[in-house]
């Protein structure tokens, strides 16, 4: 969590500074126990499938970070050649099966591959992640409902963080709790604090269990929130539809700093210098690397 804390806040940092990046970045700050805490309950031969803020499960699934670097920066030796940029991250090898900037667009893609693996007889687990407002999309209730009757190896994770862009949950959605809503499809719900990585992966691991020994799918609510703006590295209390007093309230419960506490001070430092320095490295990285020719766009989209 620290390592994904710390890579953003860079991010954030020199996101304007001399025109290096110029993809839109949709970030996971605040956010980090709910990526963390599931894929800590996978293995490596698993998947996940993200959607549009995409860095948090792009990391904690092992992805590249030079490659995720690159990629931000619109280079060759990007993830995605540097055609797809922060919301089309790739690393089939970390099991990260590519991320979509279309609402919901990859939760039937996780479904698929869990299709595949019950088709193999592979002892393999796909994840869904979504944000709260992809449930309001008809392909998310169609793949829980195929999933579910198939019983299929997969776990449908909702970043539950309180708004779409700048529109409450409230505005939305009528008065049910998402987790309530796995019952209609026959498969457990469940909520969790995402503050709380223990809490996190707790749910994680009874879902992945669930979905090893072929009982099918669940759905875990997570709920969650991003510290700063719906697209960019900003804090945008003044836009009016949530106050910084609400968002302080979250940050006093930051999943970082709670898990920190149980670790020596020094301990922390030696990661944080570890972490700082690998940024550093990577950032290195992505600057030398060469821009993508047009020639191999279609080299790039085969792959």
């Amino acid at each position: 969590m620290l390592r994904l804390r710390l890579i953003e806040e860079r991010l954030s940092a020199i996101y304007h500074q001399a025109d290096e990046m110029k993809t839109p970045m949709h970030l996971y700050t605040g956010q980090e126990a709910v990526a963390v805490g599931v894929c800590a309950a996978l293995r490596s031969s698993d998947t996940v499938s993200p959607y549009h803020r995409s860095h948090g499960w792009y990391i904690a699934k092992g992805g590249d970070l030079n490659a995720m670097m690159a990629e931000l920066m619109g280079k060759e030796s990007g993830c995605s050649g540097g055609w797809g940029g922060s919301m089309h991250l790739l690393d089939v090898a970390a099991g990260v099966m590519g991320s979509s900037s279309i609402l919901a667009a990859t939760v039937p893609h996780a479904v698929g591959a869990a299709l595949a693996f019950q088709m193999k007889g592979e002892d393999r687990v796909a994840v869904a992640p979504a944000g709260d407002a992809a449930i309001e999309e008809g392909v998310f209730h169609e793949s829980l409902n195929w999933a579910s009757l198939k019983k299929l190896p997969v776990i449908f994770v909702c970043e539950n963080n309180l708004y779409s862009t700048t529109t409450p949950l409230s505005a939305r959605q009528p008065c049910v709790d998402i987790y309530k809503r796995a019952e209609a499809y026959g498969m457990p719900g469940h909520r969790c604090d995402g503050n709380d990585v223990g809490d996190v992966y707790t749910k994680a691991v009874e879902a992945v269990h669930r979905a090893r020994h072929k009982e099918g799918p669940s759905l875990i609510e997570v709920m969650t929130y991003r510290w700063r703006e719906h697209v960019g590295p900003n804090y945008d209390w003044d836009a009016g539809y949530r106050t910084k007093q609400e968002g302080q309230e979250w940050m006093e419960h930051c999943p970082i700093h709670a898990l920190a506490a149980e670790f020596p001070a020094q301990e922390v430092q030696l990661f944080r210098d570890e972490f700082e320095k690998e940024i550093d490295e990577s950032l290195a990285f992505a600057r030398k690397a060469a821009f993508p020719r047009k020639e191999t766009i279609k080299e790039t989209i085969r792959v």
